[in-house]
């Protein structure tokens, strides 16, 4: 079994909001959240360590980190690496990730994994309801907004690397890049 868990990570004088992808031979990955939200801003560097995408042979594991969900560009670039699940370990507060989330995936075919936080904490509620989704935009298990809850489901990772929409219309195929640049402007 894999495990995708969110950590403070100090490198040198730099704290980073990081996730760990740690299997049973032990840390096989992490990524630095690269979109800090609110305060965060003012405690962590933002991620140096790119998008990485896991693999793991039968699977590949792409990982988000809370507040990275409402930026499309992030969702692409892991499925177009390969990536078959995304984890999203998530401490959020705003209402909406939960319905997003299941879009990122039938957009980009892939399964995705919110793992979120719940309660108060100082005056800060967190939304609960993790959830799994598909890649057809179906979500398949949404957990309690107020409790622990652990949840086991296969996956048939070949829908999410079925990436025809139509006989003719492919997610990533018919993408025209030259339309799309002045999102890097």
């Amino acid at each position: 079994m894999n495990i995708v868990a969110g950590i403070n990570e100090r490198e040198g004088e730099n704290l980073y909001n990081s996730a760990v992808l740690v299997t049973p031979d032990g840390l096989s990955g992490k990524y630095r959240k690269i979109h800090l939200f609110r305060d965060e801003k003012d405690i962590f560097e933002k991620g140096n360590l790119g998008l990485p995408v896991f693999d793991f042979g039968v699977y590949k594991i792409g990982i988000l980190i809370c507040f990275d969900w409402i930026f499309p560009e992030v969702w692409r670039i892991l499925a177009m690496k390969g990536a078959d699940v995304i984890c999203h370990p998530s401490n959020l507060v705003l209402p909406y990730a939960q319905q997003a989330v299941p879009v990122h995936g039938m957009i980009n075919r892939t399964f995705n994994i919110t793992a979120n936080r719940y309660g108060t904490e100082r005056d800060v509620t967190f939304s609960g309801k993790s959830i799994i989704s598909d890649p057809f935009g179906k979500t398949l298990i949404t957990a309690a907004p107020d409790k622990d809850e652990v949840r086991i489901m296969e996956m048939d990772i070949e829908k999410a690397r079925e990436k025809m929409i139509t006989p003719r219309n492919h997610v990533f195929n018919d993408r025209i890049p030259e339309e799309y640049l002045s999102l890097i402007s």
